[in-house]
């Protein structure tokens, strides 16, 4: 990976290479930033130009071994550490237990979030950490000779997922690590990592990525028009990885869309029976996909409400979704909004916590009937 294969992020770029050419690259550097705005590309790009044999102004050079290897994740001096939960090891879980799932992720697509990820080790319904046995396992692995005789290079994605006996063990490690030996670490919310580590690492600004860049890559990777491109680009609200899900996973976005109509059109008509219909056919859903509707659907009462403004360029609707707007919208303002928003979260609440599926949507229907009508 090179950093052309990056989604736009020019200046910060530049920046590091600045600061391999004038020497001055610290020891730790934190890349903190919105979901999908090329953190973890940018650093698996870094990783591999600091281990390449002849960098180049873009990064690695593809073709010495070390670039060889680290192509496929797999470079010995390139060590991993991520969220895991207790799946695979119950008793000294670490990262290495899912490296081989964490090194699919990677090549298939750099630009992921944790619930890709929690799909990918099977952990819809888990707490992922980053558990305290990481610490011993790094500082092993580090206190190896570079097996390559250059740098060794660590990459943290999600250090805020490290409990406070974790953060300090790796704190020490982290100040002083073995020479030559270089930490990465990637935060999307670098505030609630720990406050020792943060006094210790070059902290790196990603901003969210511009519609343009967005539009050009999913024209250019995806072969995606270029009207379709920037309507996309405009929804995914500077977050490329947004915008590959919701590419990737249109039937999903689709069958939510069909349901959020279905549940304030039956709820508005008082159609009983259709709404225990609808709240029996969404019970079958599976949990992870009813709340993942249920955060579709706040979405979408965000997004009708805000067109009551009339500023296209903060509405972010697909086509079907703006056609229906134009006709629900007006019954979405301030006398109801607060209440529908409360309780699709209190829905989706009470999903995560196993509450039948069956009474919880069947409610919320009737619910609706009272607060649509007060609108």
């Amino acid at each position: 990976m090179t950093f052309s294969d990056i989604i736009g992020q020019e200046e910060v770029k530049r920046h590091l290479r600045r600061l391999l050419e004038e020497d001055k690259l610290p020891h730790a550097i934190m890349f903190c930033g919105p979901k999908g705005a090329g953190k973890l590309p940018l650093a698996l790009a870094f990783a591999q130009m600091l281990l390449c044999q002849h960098p180049t102004d873009e990064g690695a050079c593809g073709t010495c071994s070390d670039c060889r290897m680290t192509s496929l994740w797999a470079h010995p001096d390139l060590h991993f550490s991520f969220p895991i939960y207790k799946g695979k090891s119950s008793d000294r879980p670490v990262s290495d237990d899912f490296l081989q799932e964490w090194r699919e992720q990677i090549s298939r697509s750099p630009y992921f979030d944790t619930e890709e990820w929690l799909e990918d080790i099977g952990a819809e319904n888990q707490q992922i950490v980053i558990y305290v046995q990481e610490s011993d396992n790094l500082q092993k692995k580090l206190a190896l000779k570079s097996s390559q005789g250059g740098r060794k290079v660590v990459i943290i994605w999600l250090p805020e997922r490290m409990n406070e006996q974790t953060g300090n063990k790796l704190l020490k490690l982290i100040e002083e690590p073995p020479f030559g030996t270089h930490f990465l670490l990637v935060s999307q919310e670098p505030d609630l990592v720990l406050g020792t580590i943060q006094s210790r690492v070059q902290r790196i600004n990603i901003p969210a990525l511009p519609e343009e860049a967005i539009s050009e890559a999913l024209q250019t990777r995806h072969d995606m028009p270029q009207e379709d491109a920037a309507l996309l680009a405009h929804i995914a609200q500077g977050s490329y990885t947004e915008a590959l899900k919701r590419m990737l996973h249109d039937s999903e976005q689709k069958q939510f869309f069909e349901l959020f109509i279905q549940l304030m059109r039956h709820s508005y008509a008082r159609r009983i029976k259709d709404m225990h219909l609808w709240a029996l056919s969404v019970s079958e859903l599976g949990r992870e996909r009813q709340k993942r509707m249920l955060e579709y659907f706040q979405q979408q009462l965000r997004e009708n409400y805000i067109y009551n403004f009339h500023q296209p360029q903060i509405n972010y609707l697909g086509r079907e979704e703006e056609n229906f707007s134009t006709r629900f919208a007006p019954f979405i303002n301030e006398r109801n909004v607060v209440g529908i928003m409360n309780e699709l979260g209190d829905a989706q609440r009470d999903i995560s916590q196993n509450v039948n599926a069956r009474m919880v949507f069947f409610d919320l229907a009737l619910k609706m009937i009272v607060l649509l009508k007060n609108g």
